[in-house]
């Protein structure tokens, strides 16, 4: 089993990334994106449900960041648009394969797999 991330790069304030998680090995029920900056801990970003593809996000990212999925290539996506220097951290997509409660979605404890990150840097 293997979440492989991919798609981080240094861009311009207002700017748009695509971040990618491609699973393999197996299908899993939920998947999650988390942020990391240097100094902090890892946080929560947004989470989809494979099934249905019901999404949730972070306050600090709704309106400019979305969560979708391909079934074909069992793959999660996190497309960011109007990035913001504050957005810098280093990327991580998590995997569960129960869903988990929604009052606990949001904590990286919740996802037992996880990708090896993809870094993300927004200049200003």
């Amino acid at each position: 089993v293997q979440l492989q991330a991919s798609g981080g790069g240094l861009v311009q304030a207002g700017g748009s990334l695509r971040l990618s998680c491609a699973a393999s090995g197996r299908t899993f029920s939920s998947y999650a994106w988390f942020c990391q900056a240097p100094g902090k801990e890892r946080e929560f970003v947004g989470t989809i449900r494979w099934t249905g593809g019901r999404t949730w996000y972070d306050d600090s990212v709704k309106g400019r960041f979305t969560i979708s999925r391909d079934n074909a290539k069992n793959t999660v996506y996190l497309q960011m648009n109007s990035l913001k220097p504050e957005d810098t951290a280093m990327y991580y997509c998590g995997a569960s394969v129960n869903v988990p409660i929604v009052t606990f979605h949001d904590s990286t404890g919740a996802y037992r797999y996880w990708g090896q990150g993809t870094l993300v840097t927004v200049s200003s």
